[in-house]
């Protein structure tokens, strides 16, 4: 390999108005070049990759990330995630984003049905928003959004015309939340694209457990982007995106028709689950 066009590249960087601009750049030149000496890359494997990236790339749009994919499936974004928010200590745990957040979602009170109509058995989802010293954190924003029982978010639908199985709403004044969906149930993360052929080529499968997306974000507290993961799925080890932890696995109770925690009656089967979550202050590092 010749060292003497990685220094040259690496010293292109000195004059970047950002030191940390220059910091990350002149990272990412020395360890790509080193990747490249280290597999001694083909010209053809080059384009190969080059054909990849640009094909990726041209498979996002308003209602798909695919490089959102690529870095999950990667590992790229727990490793992140790991690096800005470390295991250990009180608060709930981080994982993934996903490529399937939309900003904006329709706002609900506590105790609302978020599901829109999505198809699947009823769930009723509730717990406590709690700070580092156990404190309420009364009106916490609460973003949810999951998948309906084929593995479809509403966004994958391209003739629905209004959410499904997303919304916000905040917790009461003793950090209390509730609400109604549908039972999450374990799906394939979209393969028929980039990301789906490095997939196959690597003899991985595409699925994910079963879970639900949270986002909790609240003055003077850590914005928290997690799941809950259900208890018993079988995709529980082999994550395509690796987001599980330990901690966000949760038990969903079957129900039969009768009252519902919420005191409802409910005519058909229905599932509950309970989930805590504790946030850290802006200061923890």
């Amino acid at each position: 390999m010749d060292t003497g066009l990685t220094d040259r590249v690496v010293s292109s960087f000195d004059g970047a108005a950002s030191p940390r601009y220059a910091e990350i750049m002149r990272s990412l030149v020395r360890h790509l070049h080193a990747f490249l000496a280290d597999v001694r890359l083909t010209e053809q494997e080059w384009a190969t990759a080059v054909d990849f990236l640009t094909r990726t790339g041209q498979k996002c749009d308003a209602k798909r990330q695919e490089f959102i994919l690529l870095s999950d499936v990667l590992g790229a974004s727990m490793a992140v995630i790991g690096l800005n928010h470390p295991t250990g200590g009180t608060a709930t745990e981080s994982t993934v984003l996903g490529p399937f957040f939309v900003e904006g979602a329709p706002e609900f009170r506590n105790g609302d049905d978020i599901s829109g109509g999505a198809p699947g058995e009823p769930c009723y989802l509730h717990g406590t928003i709690r700070g580092p010293a156990g404190e309420p954190v009364g009106g916490a924003l609460i973003d949810v959004w999951q998948s309906d029982e084929t593995g479809n978010y509403d966004v994958q639908y391209p003739d629905l015309d209004r959410p499904r199985g997303r919304g916000r709403l905040r917790a009461d004044e003793n950090g209390r939340y509730r609400f109604w969906s549908v039972h999450p149930e374990a799906y394939p993360i979209p393969h028929d694209g980039p990301v789906g052929e490095l997939l196959t080529a690597a003899g991985r499968g595409p699925m994910r457990p079963a879970h639900v997306h949270f986002k909790v974000a609240a003055p003077g507290y850590r914005t928290l982007i997690t799941h809950i993961f259900a208890a018993g799925d079988k995709y529980l080890d082999s994550d395509a995106v690796f987001g599980v932890r330990e901690s966000l696995i949760v038990d969903f109770e079957h129900h039969e028709p009768g009252p519902a925690p919420d005191g409802s009656h409910r005519d058909t089967p229905f599932s509950t689950a309970t989930f805590d979550i504790a946030l850290s202050t802006v200061d923890v590092e």
